[in-house]
């Protein structure tokens, strides 16, 4: 005999369904160099979707790692989905790596797209030479994409212009690679951890129960905590799966901007 329950893969496409169609008006902000960028949840699900058909005329297929070199920011946070979503695996890369770890998880993982803050370019610069599988540079800015040595370049915005705000997501196994992050390589070369849509489905509802973080979609949530560094402790996942405001500190993480952050959108929550 089997169950009559209803029954679904635990992924995070999920997620994002969830917090479009139930919380389509909460907000999603992030600080940026002059004042502030505001949007809602279902102008975010509109971006993710553009973000994904960008990734697949970039010939990203399923099982395909993408890099993040980037910050908290919104941008991050639409990768965060639109990359799991389409069955790809988002590999955020820690700027605080030496020049040779960072170039060695980049080859190591076989990024072939990688995505990179305009702020943090540099630190790709200077590995250009020896990061060979890497088949597309997008440049995380409003701005036509930068010249440098980094080819092919192209600007985030580039990629979403002009496509559909919505995407037929693939159905995918819950115990498929959604995300991967590398150690700090503290006893030798940094060593690679990927976490499965269902773990950090699990993990988004361990912290959300009363007996974990306890958070709800009441909360605003700041993860001081990097998006590169362990999924941000899982919290952008969380977040989302609530319907909670999310608020990103971007680069800027000196007491006074964190705390003009925590005053100016009501933190009830924040972790780093």
């Amino acid at each position: 005999m089997r169950s009559t329950m209803p029954d679904f893969p635990l992924t995070l496409q999920h997620f994002l369904w969830r917090s479009t169609t139930l919380f389509p008006t909460k907000e999603i902000v992030t600080r940026r160099e002059t004042g502030r960028h505001r949007y809602t949840y279902a102008d975010f699900g509109g971006r993710v979707a553009q973000l994904a058909h960008g990734l697949k005329d970039l010939g990203v297929r399923a099982g395909d790692r993408v890099g993040t070199l980037a910050w908290n920011n919104y941008r991050h946070l639409e990768l965060y989905f639109a990359v799991p979503g389409a069955g790809a695996v988002l590999h955020t890369l820690n700027p605080r790596l030496f020049p040779e770890h960072l170039q060695y998880v980049i080859n190591d993982a076989e990024d072939k797209v990688i995505f990179v803050d305009a702020s943090l370019l540099p630190a790709l610069q200077r590995i250009a030479n020896d990061i060979k599988g890497v088949q597309q540079f997008v440049v995380m800015t409003d701005a036509p994409s930068p010249d440098g040595q980094l080819k092919p370049m192209a600007s985030y915005e580039e990629v979403l212009g002009g496509r559909p705000t919505s995407y037929p997501w693939p159905q995918i196994d819950e115990r498929d690679a959604a995300a991967m992050c590398y150690t700090s390589g503290t006893t030798g070369k940094p060593k690679g951890v990927v976490y499965s849509h269902r773990s950090s489905v699990l993990h988004s509802f361990g912290i959300a129960i009363g007996g974990g973080i306890g958070l709800q979609e009441s909360d605003s949530i700041l993860p001081i905590v990097p998006m590169f560094h362990a999924n941000a402790w899982g919290l952008p996942y969380a977040a989302t799966m609530l319907g909670a405001k999310q608020v990103f500190a971007d680069r800027f993480l000196d007491p006074v901007s964190l705390t003009e952050r925590i005053r100016d959108e009501r933190v009830t929550f924040s972790a780093g």
